[in-house]
């Protein structure tokens, strides 16, 4: 009774050849082709497959094999430098970037395996944060404002108040230090907004008396722009900057 011997299933003839390799401890880089070729023949002898392209392939490897053993018996062939060339150099090449591909493939199952035991939970917000409402749209209130158009007017109009000094008796005189109470001033701009449903942001800052007013006034405009009683808009590029009174709004309503 014939002893039935069960076979590893291989992916292809270097899947083979490596497997040969490692059983063996073999050196990849010192192949003993002999030792190896006997013992690959062996193994596609008990092969059973009905795929023929399959076969095929171990076939080719085979004959390959054989070719190499063959050239190992001959005198060593030599390259243009002069150095011996190795049969078995093409075969080792082949070898390595098998065997690269195959361990990367056992990485990418394994980190496969490993996401498949990941679970993520919806998200779960508190009620009192899903449902809470800034209480300024800060984007709807500056509109197509930005900082450096507001710097832009603020220029030109520090500019027409120094064309206002005259050079010549500015230079004459005792300067004194002008002081703005801040508080006064900003009840001042307040009241002015609560009197205006629209106004003119260029023309209010023209309205102030010195280059100090002017600074302090464009302060208090951007203050209350942060805070939410006014907003801005500008209807084209380099048009005056509408100011609309939200104290106004609510007087009215």
């Amino acid at each position: 009774m014939a002893i039935q011997v069960k076979l590893e299933k291989f992916e292809g003839p270097l899947d083979l050849l490596l497997h040969l390799i490692e059983k063996n401890k073999i050196d990849i880089y010192d192949i003993p082709i002999v030792e190896v070729t006997e013992q690959y023949l062996a193994y596609i002898k008990q092969m059973e497959t009905e795929n023929m392209d399959v076969m095929s392939e171990f076939l080719v490897m085979a004959a390959t094999l054989i070719d190499i053993k063959c050239k190992m018996l001959l005198p060593p062939e030599v390259d243009e430098e002069g150095e011996e060339i190795d049969p078995r150099s093409e075969l080792v090449e082949k070898l390595l970037e098998y065997k690269m591909y195959k361990y990367m493939s056992f990485e990418l199952r394994d980190r496969q395996v490993d996401a498949a035991q990941v679970l993520y939970r919806k998200k779960q917000l508190p009620k009192e944060v899903s449902g809470y409402i800034p209480p300024i749209d800060y984007e709807e209130l500056v509109g197509d404002m930005n900082l450096s158009k507001l710097h832009e007017i603020f220029k030109n109009i520090v500019r027409r108040q120094e064309d206002r000094v005259d050079p010549i008796r500015s230079q004459y005189g005792k300067i004194e230090k002008e002081e703005i109470d801040l508080d006064t001033k900003t009840l001042y701009v307040r009241a002015f907004a609560q009197t205006h449903e629209f106004f003119s942001f260029t023309k209010l800052l023209e309205r102030q008396k010195s280059r100090a007013e002017i600074i302090v006034t464009f302060l208090i405009i951007l203050e209350m722009m942060h805070d939410g009683e006014i907003t801005i808009h500008q209807d084209e590029l380099f048009d005056d900057i509408i100011i609309t009174s939200n104290y106004y709004k609510e007087q009215t309503s």
